[in-house]
C-alpha cells in the first residue's frame, strides 16, 4: 500500500511539530513566550493503529535544578534561576581546556592519542550562550562484502545540528555526482532523503530540517548512518558513520584521502589545526576500509604517515593502529617556512600506507577547511575599537580558494566623511596598537563604496586565524583615523534557503532610515524572490548594544517612489520576522503583486527596528528583478493577479489547481469581479471556483452616492476618490490618503468602511474593516453582538454574524442601556464578562494570573497590554521573582529611561 504522503505530528499556535518535539508556547503579543511552559507532542495510536499526534503543556518551574551558586538570578527568557554569567563561563572553560591535552604545546606523547581519540568530549555549543549547535563528521567510502563491486568514491560530511534542523556540507572524490543523499536510521529505514541538484562543484549543500527527537537522540547516540548514490554511469554508493569529534572543535585544514585503485572501497580524512603560538601542525586520521579483514586478527596493524610534496617525503612517522579502532593522531612539530608556505597554498600532501608484504595506500592534498557556510562581515560603528554611534554600515564576503587565494568584496554607506583605510587586522593586543595584516584600500573604488579584489599572499596562519573567526575588517575615515567601523569575519551557517549569498550583500545603514538614525548598529541582507515568487531572506545585524539587542524585527517595506517617506508608504509593510540576537532568516510566501512590482522597480526596503528605534534602526533598498507581474499595470478595482504563480497563460491550461470560468483559466488562490455581475468576488480555490455576493456595510453619513462601476454605494464625500478610475492604486496612494487591503487587494477610500474578503471564506460579516485616512493603516475589529435576554436566540441567515431573539421572544427593554447597539457595550474574556471600562490582569491556563499584563474593556473590544519596562544601559541584567520588568544586577544606581508605547 502507498503512503499518503502526511506527516505525523502535532498542530499548535499556526505551527507544525514532529512527534515527540517539545516547545515552550507564543501566546503573541502582549503575553509573549511562556517560557515555563513547556508543550510535548505526544504520539498516540488510532484507528487502525494509525499514528496521530496530541498536545500536552505542563508548567515546568516545579523541575528546575538548584542552582550550585550563593546568589542565582532570573535571566530575561529564562524560567530558571541560574547562577551569574561570569561564574559559570569560567567553570565551563576550565572544563573545556582540561579536556583539550592535545592542544597544548607541552604534552606527554602516550597520553596524546588518548585523549585525542575520546570522543565523549565537551564541544563548543556547551559553552555558548548563544544559538546552541553540535558538529559531527562521516567519512563515506564504497560498501565491501557485497556481491557488487565496491566503489573507489570517498566523501567527508560535516553537520551542525542547531535546534530540529541539521545542516551538511558534503565533498566528494573518484566519484560522479550523486544524485540523492540519504540517512538511515539505526533500523537501516531511511530517515530522510535529498535530493541532489545537478551543478557542476565537487560540494553538497543541504538542510535536514525538523528532525523528529526520535532522530535526534539517535544522531546524539552515533546510530545514524548516511549514504550517497549516483544516477549516472555505473551506478555507485558509498556510506558511513555520522559521528561527534572532537577535532571538528578546532579543525582549520582538511583532507580527504583516497585510493588510486579502482573498487578499493577504502579511504579516510584528516582533520588539522596549527597551534595558536607555535607553528606545530595536529592533526587526526579517520581511516575505512584501509585494514583488511584477515589483518583483524592482529591486536595492532603497522602504518606509515608521510607528510609529502611533490613526491618528496618532508616528514614521516611510523605507529600502530588497532583494527577496530583506526584513528590515529599525532603532531608535526617546528614546521619550516617552506612546509608553512606550501601548506598554504594547498601543496602538501598527507598519505597513509599498511606496512607488509601487501601495503594499502591512500592520499590526499591539505587544503583550508571546505564548507557551504558564508565567510561574511558586517562592519558597524559599535564595533569600532572607539565604539561610536555613526549609522553608517560595512558589508563584506569573502571566499577561500584550495590554493590559499581569499577573494572579497566589500561595500561601505551611509558614511559622513572620506573613507582614508580598509584594512584586514589582527585583534589588537592593546587599543592603541592595531596589527594590520592586509591593505583593501588601493582596490576601494570611492565613488561607489566598493573593493573588490583577492588577497593571493594568505599565510597559513592567516588560514587558520580567518577559519577561527580570528580576524577582523577596518574601515578607517577623515573623522576616525584609526577606524569608524569594524567587523569581524566570521562564518554563517548555511542555511538552505535560496538567498544568492554568491552576491554582495544589501547593506542597511541608519542613514538610510528616514530621517537618519545615529546608531551603533550595522547589517547586511541576501533577498531573492524564486520562480515560485516567494521571498528568501537572509539578515545579519552587528553593532548593537545589550539593551537594543533583546527584541529585533524586521520589516519588508515597499514605497511608490524613490524619494522621501510618506505616511503612505506604510500600505504595503509587511513583517518578515522577530528575531533575537543578530540573525534573521526565512521565506515570505504570501506577497502581494504590489510589493513584488516594488522589489522589481528597486522601490522596496527592509528595515530592522529594535525597542529603542521602534520607526526604525538599520535601513537598506532592495532590488530583486522579478517575473512576478501578470495582466495591466492600469487597473485599479479588477484585481487579476492570476499570474502571481503561474505567468504563461499557456501554462495555466496545464496546472492542475487552476480555474476554467467564463472562457478564462485562473490560476489557484486568484481573485476576480465576474463580468455576470460586479457585485460577486469569485476565487479559485483548486480547481473550485467560489463567488460570494458582495456585502456592503451600512454608512453612517447623510449623503449617499452610487457609482456606476461600483456595487456599494459610498459617501458623497469619498466620490472623488474614485473619480479616476484607470489610474492605479500607487498613483492613488499618493494623491489622496486611502488604503490597501491585502484580503481584496483592492484600494479603499479614506473612512470607509467594509466586511474583509477572506479566500475561501469569502465575506466575513463578523468583522468590520476601517481606512484611517490621515496613516493609510486599516483597522479590522470584530463586530460586537448586543447581549440577549430570550433563552432560544435564532440566526436568521447562515451568513449573519449576531443572533436575534425571534419576535414573539422580544423582551420590554427594561435595561435599555444594556441592550441598545449604541448603548454600553460589554466584554467576554475566557469565561468572564466585564463592564465597559473595567481593567483586569488575565489568567492563562498552567501559569495562572499575569500581573504584568493589564486588560481593560473598551465598548465591547478587549485590549491588552504588558506594562512597558525601561531600557537598561548596563551590561549585568536580571529580573526578580514575581517583578515584571528586568533590571541592573547590583546597582541601583543605573541610569534607565522608559519607552513610551508606540501610537498606531
Amino acid at each position: 500500500m502507498g503512503s499518503s504522503g502526511l506527516i505525523a505530528g502535532c498542530s499548535f499556535g499556526g505551527r507544525f511539530y514532529s512527534l515527540e518535539d517539545t516547545w515552550h508556547p507564543d501566546l503573541g503579543e502582549p503575553f509573549g513566550v511562556m517560557h515555563c511552559v513547556q508543550c510535548y507532542c505526544e504520539t498516540q495510536r488510532g484507528r487502525k493503529s494509525k499514528v496521530l499526534g496530541k498536545v500536552s503543556c505542563k508548567n515546568v518551574k516545579r523541575d528546575c535544578p538548584e542552582p550550585s551558586c550563593d546568589d542565582p538570578v532570573l535571566l530575561p527568557g529564562q524560567c530558571c534561576k541560574t547562577c551569574p554569567k561570569g561564574e559559570v563561563d569560567r567553570k565551563q572553560a576550565e572544563a573545556v581546556f582540561d579536556g583539550f591535552e592535545y592542544f597544548q604545546e607541552k604534552e606527554k606523547e602516550d597520553d596524546l592519542h588518548k585523549s585525542y581519540n575520546d570522543r565523549s568530549y565537551l564541544s563548543s555549543e556547551d559553552i555558548s550562550s548563544g544559538e546552541s549547535r553540535t558538529d559531527f563528521v562521516a567519512v563515506l567510502t564504497g560498501v565491501t562484502g557485497s556481491w557488487l563491486p565496491s566503489s573507489s568514491g570517498v566523501a567527508r560530511a560535516r553537520f551542525s545540528l542547531t535546534r530540529t534542523s541539521l545542516t551538511f556540507s558534503i565533498t566528494y572524490q573518484r566519484i560522479e555526482r550523486p544524485s540523492r543523499v540519504a540517512f538511515l536510521d539505526s533500523d537501516g529505514n531511511t530517515a530522510f532523503e535529498y535530493k541532489t541538484p545537478m551543478r557542476d562543484s565537487d560540494m553538497i549543500c543541504g538542510v535536514w530540517k525538523n528532525l523528529p527527537q526520535s532522530h535526534v537522540r539517535q544522531l546524539q547516540a552515533e546510530q545514524l548512518r548516511v549514504t550517497m548514490t549516483t544516477a549516472t554511469g555505473r551506478r555507485e554508493q558509498i556510506e558511513g558513520k555520522i559521528i561527534k569529534h572532537r577535532a571538528l572543535f578546532a579543525e582549520t585544514f582538511s583532507s580527504t584521502l583516497t585510493s588510486e585503485k579502482e573498487h578499493s572501497g577504502m579511504g579516510g580524512i584528516a582533520m588539522l589545526t596549527l597551534s595558536d603560538t607555535e607553528n606545530n601542525l595536529h592533526f587526526i586520521l579517520i581511516l575505512q576500509g584501509l585494514i583488511q579483514p584477515r589483518q583483524r586478527d592482529s591486536p595492532l596493524v603497522p602504518i606509515r604517515v608521510r607528510l609529502q610534496y611533490s613526491q618528496h617525503v618532508l616528514r614521516e612517522i611510523h605507529a600502530n593502529v588497532t583494527a577496530y579502532d583506526p584513528d590515529f593522531a599525532e603532531v608535526l612539530t617546528d614546521l619550516n617556512s617552506r612546509e608553512l608556505f606550501w601548506l598554504s597554498r594547498g601543496q602538501l600532501v598527507i598519505a597513509v600506507e599498511t606496512e607488509g608484504p601487501d601495503p594499502r595506500h591512500i592520499s590526499g592534498f591539505i587544503t583550508g577547511r571546505k564548507s557551504c557556510d558564508t565567510i561574511q562581515s558586517v562592519m558597524s560603528s559599535g564595533d569600532a575599537l572607539t565604539a561610536g554611534k555613526t549609522g553608517g554600515v560595512g558589508s563584506a564576503f569573502f571566499h577561500l580558494h584550495d590554493n590559499g587565494t581569499l577573494d572579497y568584496q566589500v561595500q561601505i554607506a551611509g558614511l559622513s566623511s572620506e573613507v582614508v583605510g580598509l584594512t584586514i587586522e589582527l585583534k589588537p593586543r592593546r587599543r592603541s596598537k592595531r596589527s594590520v595584516l592586509y591593505d583593501l584600500a588601493p582596490e576601494f573604488d570611492r565613488p561607489s563604496g566598493r573593493a573588490t579584489g583577492s588577497w593571493s599572499r594568505l599565510e597559513a596562519r592567516h588560514i587558520h586565524m580567518l577559519l577561527q573567526n580570528e580576524l577582523f575588517i577596518n574601515v578607517a575615515t577623515a573623522h576616525s583615523q584609526e577606524g569608524e567601523l569594524r567587523g569581524q569575519i566570521r562564518g554563517l551557517l548555511y542555511s538552505g534557503l535560496e538567498a544568492p549569498r554568491h552576491e554582495i550583500p544589501i547593506p542597511l545603514a541608519g542613514q538610510f532610515v528616514a530621517p537618519p538614525v545615529l546608531t551603533s548598529a550595522g547589517g547586511h541582507a541576501w533577498v531573492s524572490v524564486d520562480e515560485r515568487c516567494h521571498l528568501h531572506y537572509e539578515i545579519v545585524v552587528a553593532g548593537l548594544s545589550k539593551a537594543d539587542d533583546l527584541t529585533v524585527s524586521a520589516h519588508l517595506h515597499g514605497f511608490a517612489e524613490i524619494g522621501e517617506l510618506g505616511e503612505s508608504s506604510t500600505n504595503h509593510k509587511r513583517l518578515l520576522t522577530g528575531f533575537y540576537g543578530s540573525q534573521a532568516q526565512g521565506v515570505l510566501k504570501d506577497i502581494s503583486v504590489e510589493l513584488l512590482r516594488h522589489l522589481d522597480r528597486g522601490t522596496a526596503f527592509i528595515q530592522v527596528s529594535t525597542k529603542v528605534n521602534t520607526r526604525g534602526e538599520i535601513r537598506g533598498r532592495v532590488h530583486v528583478p522579478n517575473n512576478c507581474e501578470f495582466g495591466t499595470r492600469g487597473e485599479v478595482e479588477v484585481a487579476e493577479f492570476d499570474g502571481l504563480f503561474v505567468h504563461d497563460p499557456e501554462e495555466l491550461k496545464k496546472d492542475p489547481h487552476t480555474c476554467f470560468f467564463e472562457s478564462q483559466h485562473h490560476a489557484h488562490g486568484s481573485l476576480w469581479t465576474p463580468n455576470y455581475n460586479n457585485c460577486f468576488t469569485c476565487s479559485c480555490q483548486k480547481r473550485t471556483v467560489i463567488c460570494d455576493p458582495v456585502i456592503c456595510p451600512v454608512l453612517t453619513c447623510s449623503r449617499t452616492i452610487q457609482p456606476e462601476d461600483k456595487c456599494c454605494p459610498v459617501c458623497l464625500g469619498d466620490v472623488l476618490y474614485f473619480s479616476h478610475p484607470s489610474e492605479p492604486p500607487c498613483t492613488h496612494s499618493l494623491t489622496h490618503s486611502g488604503c490597501y487591503f491585502e484580503g481584496d487587494q483592492k484600494m479603499h477610500a479614506p473612512g470607509s468602511t467594509w466586511h474583509p474578503f477572506v479566500p475561501p471564506f469569502g465575506y466575513i460579516k463578523c468583522a468590520l474593516c476601517t481606512c484611517k485616512g490621515a496613516t493609510g493603516e486599516v483597522h479590522c475589529e470584530k463586530v460586537t453582538c448586543p447581549a440577549l435576554t430570550c433563552s432560544r436566540p435564532v440566526r436568521r441567515s447562515p451568513s449573519d454574524c449576531c443572533k436575534e431573539c425571534p419576535e414573539e421572544d422580544k423582551p420590554l427593554l427594561v435595561h435599555a442601556d444594556m441592550m441598545q447597539a449604541d448603548g454600553t457595550r460589554h466584554c467576554k474574556f475566557g469565561k468572564n464578562f466585564y463592564q465597559n471600562s473595567d481593567n483586569w490582569h488575565p489568567r492563562v491556563p498552567l501559569m495562572g494570573e499575569m500581573k504584568c499584563i493589564t486588560c481593560w474593556c473598551d465598548h465591547g473590544v478587549t485590549k491588552c497590554q504588558r506594562k512597558q519596562c525601561p531600557v537598561l544601559t548596563c551590561s549585568n541584567i536580571t529580573r526578580r521573582e514575581g517583578m515584571c520588568c528586568p533590571e541592573c544586577q547590583g546597582n541601583k544606581h543605573t541610569q534607565t529611561y522608559t519607552i513610551l508605547p508606540h501610537a498606531p
